[in-house]
């Protein structure tokens, strides 16, 4: 089949038809030319359902005409559908981010048109799904039908993510900038949460981590380690750096050694210049960076994730602000899973003491009613604050209260302590 060549995003998109079931490629792939004109194209339709994971500028389509004509399915929360979940008027489909692939391939989750971003063909006739995978390439094996942005900016990555040019159904060509994330901004909290959890790092481990002040900070600390490894679900600038500096060998992993191994990157120019045409970057299939069976495989995992809410008995909230969904399940289970499964394997929960510039303790005696247990009490291993370090593995809950509370802000300390006694009964000192 010969792709229809459109001069216009909006003739891309206009073969979308009512009550269709739609799939965007997500994160830095976000095909933000394909959507801002979907959102045109939607008051003509009417049914519409929009699937996705975290989007970047895709406020487009959360305008409130858009209502009647396109609801939006979210694996995952983001800055586009948060106040459309919050209202009630998205839905919220709390997963695994290893299963969603899983719920194309098997079919449970039908797909009718996928709107994706690609580089141009090579001379293969191949497109790369470039800077993110993620579920997107299972999206395409199952579409009906396939509406691709060509960007001549999208780099072409090794790994999974190649689609055949004839595969597509509608193409529009357009030279569009990638959206970027510089590195965050380091206060005194996130370093001294860094370097807490930099102390937990071992020479030769594989580490998972996502995006943002804390696992930068983490990144930051970690300088004079040695042959640290990668397989992470997205990795950023912070991983970068420590590659030039040769702090990362992958060296020691046994999947895919000596190669970083990722779903999809999210940072600046200098990343996205680095993954272009770089073999020693494997951009896979999210149903295997994140499959617990595959993680396990390498020793030493070190899994480095955050949360929204702890509670002292270890179960950890990441999706929500109680009834409120913020982001998702995501990947923090595959890999808490993996890491603890692995041959000398950690994981680590690490969040500020605080929220609400300080008027909320991030450590709890119960979660907020409504908030999701993400990662369970069960599954829960080290928890880091930046006042420290609690070891939650084997530990009775009498024994977590204890050391989560030593390293909540200093001045819940005593509330929290004297709640644990009322409502656990547990009798802390």
């Amino acid at each position: 089949m010969t792709p229809i060549v459109c001069t216009t995003a909006l003739d891309a998109v206009s073969i979308i038809d009512n009550h269709e079931t739609l799939w965007t490629h997500s994160m830095g792939a976000t095909p933000k030319v394909l959507l801002d004109a979907l959102a045109e194209h939607a008051l003509t339709r009417e049914g519409l359902t929009l699937m996705q994971l975290h989007t970047e500028c895709a406020e487009s389509l959360s305008s409130p005409n858009l209502l009647p004509h396109l609801r939006h399915r979210c694996f995952f929360g983001g800055k586009p559908t948060r106040k459309l979940l919050a209202n009630g008027n998205a839905d919220y489909v709390p997963i695994f981010l290893s299963e969603v692939p899983k719920l194309f391939r098997s079919g449970e989750q039908a797909i009718d048109t996928a709107l994706i971003q690609v580089s141009p063909p090579d001379k293969h006739g191949m497109c790369s799904l470039g800077i993110s995978v993620e579920a997107t390439l299972a999206a395409c094996q199952t579409a009906k039908k396939i509406i691709a942005h060509i960007n001549p900016l999208m780099p072409r990555t090794h790994g999974d993510g190649f689609i055949p040019y004839q595969r597509f159904t509608a193409v529009y060509h357009q030279s569009q900038a990638l959206p970027q994330h510089p590195m965050a901004d380091t206060d005194e909290t996130c370093l001294a949460i860094g370097k807490n959890v930099a102390q937990l790092v071992r020479d030769g481990d594989c580490l998972q981590m996502g995006i943002g002040a804390i696992p930068d900070a983490v990144l930051s600390c970690l300088t004079e380690h040695k042959d640290l490894g990668i397989h992470t679900e997205l990795f950023s600038d912070g991983v970068l750096k420590l590659v030039e500096q040769g702090v990362i060998t992958n060296r020691k992993k046994k999947v895919y050694p000596g190669k970083i191994v990722t779903g999809f990157a999210l940072g600046s120019q200098k990343l996205y210049d680095y993954v272009d045409d770089n073999p020693a970057v494997v951009f896979m299939d999210i149903e295997q960076v994140n499959d617990t069976a595959i993680i396990r495989k390498n020793p030493n995992v070190m899994a480095i994730n955050s949360a929204l809410q702890v509670d002292v008995t270890g179960q950890v909230c990441a999706d929500s602000l109680g009834t409120q969904i913020y982001s998702g399940v995501g990947g923090q289970m595959d890999f808490i899973r993996g890491a603890g499964l692995s041959e000398g394997g950690r994981s680590v929960i690490a969040l500020p003491s605080t929220a609400a510039n300080g008027s909320i303790s991030r450590i709890s005696t119960v979660l907020s009613p409504g908030a999701g247990v993400v990662t369970t009490r069960a599954h829960v291993h080290y928890v880091v604050t930046e006042y420290g370090v609690a070891n939650l593995r084997a530990k009775s809950i009498r024994e977590r209260a204890e050391a989560l509370i030593a390293i909540a802000h200093p001045k819940f300390r005593e509330q929290l302590r004297e709640e644990v006694n009322q409502q656990w009964h547990l009798q802390l000192d």
